[in-house]
């Protein structure tokens, strides 16, 4: 079986903490085995390979979550990346396309899918290796894996078993319903329905003939080029609900999306993060904080206080998800990003006079890390280094930097640096068009840099 893991979403009801670079999978505010932080997607990718699953699975993703993952799991993960944001339709069949045309799977071969960050036990994905046999054992075209609901939930799928459609080790499911209103939910979970838990198993064969039946190219490069003429749609309501035979494997363990406060915070490993202080008469209250400055909390029940450079957020935890509803048409760029050499902080953002910007950023480039060398086409940079020491190459040459050393990078100069040991320094950037893509890389390694440059002494 071929596992595809589908890393997407903004994830708005974790604001401030997440962003559109940011998503929840990566905030790393759960606890390992040896108690250190990890991420949603460190812990799943941890799990898959406990499992022996980690070989065959690739990550289905979009352009702005690359940097973030090969940050956090490693530069070679095997990757589909999105040309454009879709929804999860699309996404899953670019990924099945490249595994038939490019990886050569055979399309007989069972394909996995299931999300980058649910909270689960290990043995769930012992589950996940039994959707083989499940799907493989019968006539269907998809086999799911279902857990018993809770409580009446509006966010997820439901799954209503036949009614003698108890086989073994497979339930066949009679229709599957996503996101039904409260009312709806009621009604299904007395029909012993099961939450869907976003994990399917088909043929490859499956999703091809879908994409051969609507006329759309079954060749990578092919369909790559026309993304944008896939629906723009859920797997669930595209392909779940339209189909003619689903069975599911019931999981009777620990299974949660923590897709909002009140639920992540039931799992975080700690009530404070970063710089602060509350109360010891301050009950079921989390506090997270990635600015420099204190927050204090004095005799406060049931919030959740979170602080990062795009905002900060005071809510009780059962209202938090409102967040999402509340920043809906508000535009703003991520303040703070990780990338796979470190992350940036943004301080300051100016327009000046006669169309000039001013954005000013703190950069972290981890040691042995290196950002490429580029140019832009828009902007100059002025580099201020204020911790550790590294190589700076401008235009052919190479120079070593310390502490104090001010550089000037003009505009369509060629330029990169490498740390030696963990280095950070305050950025300038000043022009008529600040923005992230305005970046033509020329080398990626620190190798190829070295080569191209000369070594100017100090």
């Amino acid at each position: 079986m071929e596992l595809i893991l589908l890393s997407g979403g903004s994830g708005k009801r974790l604001w401030p903490l997440s962003n559109e670079s940011r998503s929840k999978q990566f905030l790393q505010v759960l606890a390992d085995e040896r108690g250190q932080l990890e991420s949603m997607v460190q812990r799943v990718w941890r799990q898959l390979d406990k499992a022996g699953l980690q070989q065959s699975t690739m990550i289905a993703t979009s352009k702005s979550q690359v940097d973030m993952i090969q940050s956090q799991i490693g530069a070679q993960i095997p990757l589909i990346i999105e040309p454009e944001r879709r929804d999860t339709f699309s996404a899953i069949a670019l990924a099945a396309v490249y595994l038939y045309s490019v990886k050569g799977v055979d399309v007989q071969e069972v394909i996995g899918v299931l999300p980058v960050d649910p909270f689960v036990e290990e043995r769930f994905f012992q589950r996940v290796i039994d959707l083989e046999d499940a799907l493989l054992s019968c006539d269907a075209e998809l086999a799911l894996i279902g857990v018993e609901p809770t409580f009446p939930s509006e966010k997820y799928g439901y799954l209503s078993p036949k009614s003698d459609g108890h086989q073994g080790s497979y339930i066949e499911i009679s229709n599957f319903k996503e996101k039904p209103s409260k009312q709806q939910a009621e009604n299904l979970i007395k029909q012993q329905a099961l939450w869907n838990t976003g994990v399917f198993a088909f043929k490859l064969e499956f999703i091809l003939s879908i994409l051969e039946e609507r006329g759309l190219p079954i060749q990578y490069e092919e369909l790559y080029v026309h993304y944008s003429l896939l629906p723009n749609r859920s797997f669930d309501y595209e392909v779940v609900e339209k189909a003619n035979k689903i069975v599911a494997i019931p999981y009777n363990g620990c299974w949660k999306d923590l897709g909002t406060w009140n639920t992540l915070t039931e799992e975080m490993c700690t009530n404070q993060m970063g710089t602060g202080t509350m109360t010891k008469d301050s009950t079921n209250t989390h506090m997270i904080n990635e600015l420099d400055i204190p927050i204090i909390a004095i005799g406060v029940k049931d919030l959740i206080i979170a602080a990062s450079p795009d905002g900060i957020l005071v809510s009780d935890k059962r209202e938090s998800p409102q967040v999402k509803a509340l920043l809906e048409g508000v535009e703003q760029r991520p303040m703070y990003e990780e990338r796979r050499w470190g992350w940036y902080r943004v301080l300051d953002y100016t327009k000046v006079e006669d169309g000039e910007e001013v954005l000013t950023k703190r950069i972290c480039i981890k040691a042995n890390k290196n950002i490429s060398y580029q140019n832009h086409r828009y902007r100059r940079e002025i580099w201020t280094i204020i911790k550790g020491k590294g190589e700076f190459a401008l235009d052919g040459e190479l120079y070593s930097v310390n502490v104090g050393d001010v550089l000037h990078i003009p505009i369509g100069a060629e330029h990169g640096l490498k740390a030696i040991t963990d280095l950070e320094f305050i950025e300038v950037q000043s022009g008529t068009k600040l923005i992230e893509e305005d970046i033509f890389r020329i080398y990626m390694e620190w190798d190829e840099v070295v080569k191209h440059c000369s070594v100017v002494v100090s």
